[in-house]
């Protein structure tokens, strides 16, 4: 006859057979089949094994500094040498002339850049790489710091090999401080731009038709010629009632020599 005592030992071996046999069917069940647990991990992160690869980032193929020279003091009129570098081109559109110079070079609450104040009329300025066309499909993004007041917005323009020239349905506006944003191209809608008026038009048989025919259908980004902003509206002077103010713009893409 058996004692209590060993009726217990047996109870909580039987007891620890069972709860082992529970525990490793649970753990078959959870583990991924042979030769994909580590490949999964990686995959899953971007990097090797049987997971998906990461894809390749655009590079960075246009930059805009904004510099002061020597022969400038104070708030003037943008010209080509406030571009720092000598590969980019700048282009006026509109009343592209009448943007002034603002902030303070090296300074990190007020860098330097370009103020829209006085602009009495829509505006766009745009760069041209001398050397390159821009590839701006794919993984293509911008990167661009900018301050608003007012309703204003900075709105992305390109222009395309053919001279086509577009804005984009994106739109910036930070009040009141300065902030760099970053953005995607892809996907994006475009609108027809006049070069000398800097307004909307209307794309016509390029729409597509439909009751408003305004979108610009299928532009072809992998050749633009310039890139750069515009505001829409016109500015409203010296003071905080409206205005853009833009210290640095980021481009990535591919280059495509000319």
């Amino acid at each position: 006859m058996l004692g209590s005592d060993s009726v217990r030992v047996r109870s909580t071996v039987g007891f620890l057979t069972v709860l082992g046999l529970i525990c490793g069917t649970l753990a078959f069940a959870q583990a991924p089949p042979q030769g994909q647990a580590q490949g999964q991990g990686r995959g899953g992160r971007g990097g090797g094994g049987g997971g998906a690869q990461r894809a390749a980032t655009a590079a960075l193929v246009m930059k805009v500094e904004w510099v002061r020279p020597a022969s400038q003091t104070g708030q003037t009129a943008v010209v080509q040498e406030n571009i720092g570098g000598t590969d980019l081109e700048m282009k006026q559109y509109g009343a592209g002339k009448q943007v002034l110079t603002s902030g303070n070079p090296g300074s990190a609450t007020a860098p330097f850049g370009v103020w829209t104040g006085e602009c009495a009329g829509p505006f766009a300025i745009t760069f041209r790489d001398k050397s390159n066309y821009l590839n701006l499909t794919g993984l293509s993004k911008v990167s661009w710091i900018t301050k608003t007041s007012g309703f204003h917005v900075v709105r992305p323009v390109v222009k395309l090999a053919d001279g086509t020239m577009l804005v984009g349905e994106h739109s910036e506006y930070h009040v009141p401080m300065l902030t760099r944003t970053e953005f995607s191209l892809s996907g994006m809608r475009w609108i027809k731009l006049d070069p000398d008026r800097v307004v909307t038009l209307n794309a016509g048989a390029l729409s597509g038709g439909g009751a408003n025919e305004i979108w610009f259908l299928n532009p072809d980004l992998s050749k633009v010629d310039e890139f750069g902003f515009a505001d829409l509206m016109p500015a409203s002077g010296h003071g905080t009632g409206g205005y853009v103010h833009l210290a640095g713009i980021e481009v990535y893409g591919a280059p495509v020599p000319r």
